[in-house]
């Protein structure tokens, strides 16, 4: 076997684009190990001058009941995420749903709506059921923009499950929610860590959504955490660089740990020849 070497251009290309998509990751730990003194210097420090790490002690003295904030808020997405959009891509997928074709545009036509309108409608409801400055109420509207896609993802995945083994459980008696739990959910797990993974990342990093909803809640998350940071007459930026780079950590592991079940199959080895 004879294998093909890259020219060296594509690599130098590849390596360039690289270091352009990762540089403002770069530049924002370079800034939270910034000294007060320096942030305002002209040119800036490209490397951090006798970093400090007054930033970070600020983050894990002041955001840490934040950063469990925006965890609870992750995962009681994912939770409601997955209630609602399993059963609905098993029923859209194999149940042979009447108006399948004009529900999956109208979830398609929910994912352009543009979140600032969504956050003025949400606020119009939670006046009147006096769910404002809640993490519950917060929750369901980051679920609002997981849902439709989710929905899709499952579809998709669980219209690729051979009917032979559907049609085989319910000849042996099973029902409509045994072969749901039984068998789609178990052959779906894939398609269940990816729909996790994208609605904890959107709750995660919900800005508009908890600016709107949840400014005066006793529980906010970190996005408006930062704002503790910028004032009228100063900007801590060396807090909010590292306020930045410690919540961007969860994000980071969960992509690098989750990647391989996002691009695997969904019925890979389900039925053997």
């Amino acid at each position: 076997m004879t294998t093909t070497r890259r020219p060296w251009w594509k690599t130098g290309l590849g390596l360039l684009f690289t270091a352009l998509m990762l540089f403002p990751v770069y530049w924002m730990l370079n800034v939270s190990l910034t000294q007060t003194g320096d942030l305002r210097r002209d040119p800036p420090h490209v490397f951090p001058v006798a970093p400090t790490f007054e930033g970070y002690e600020a983050v894990f003295r002041q955001q840490l009941p934040n950063l469990g904030t925006s965890l609870l808020l992750g995962l009681g997405c994912v939770a409601l995420t997955l209630l609602i959009a399993a059963p609905a891509g098993y029923a859209i997928a194999l149940l042979r749903l009447r108006g399948r074709g004009p529900l999956n545009f109208l979830l398609l036509v929910a994912q352009m709506i543009p979140g600032v309108v969504m956050a003025m409608g949400f606020y119009a409801i939670y006046v009147r059921l006096d769910l404002l400055n809640t993490l519950g109420g917060l929750i369901v509207a980051d679920s609002t923009v997981a849902v439709p896609f989710a929905v899709l993802l499952f579809t998709a995945f669980m219209s690729g499950i051979p009917r032979e083994m559907t049609e085989a459980a319910r000849i042996d008696g099973a029902g409509v929610w045994r072969v749901f739990r039984s068998i789609v959910l178990p052959m779906s797990r894939n398609s269940i860590l990816t729909v996790s993974l994208f609605a904890f990342l959107w709750a995660w990093s919900d800005f508009i959504f908890a600016s709107t909803l949840n400014r005066n809640g006793d529980l906010i998350p970190i996005t408006l955490g930062i704002y503790h940071y910028i004032g009228n007459n100063t900007t801590q930026w060396n807090a909010i660089m590292a306020t930045a780079v410690v919540a961007s950590i969860p994000a980071a592991v969960l992509l690098v740990v989750a990647q391989r079940y996002v691009a695997a199959g969904v019925t890979a080895g389900a039925v053997k020849d």
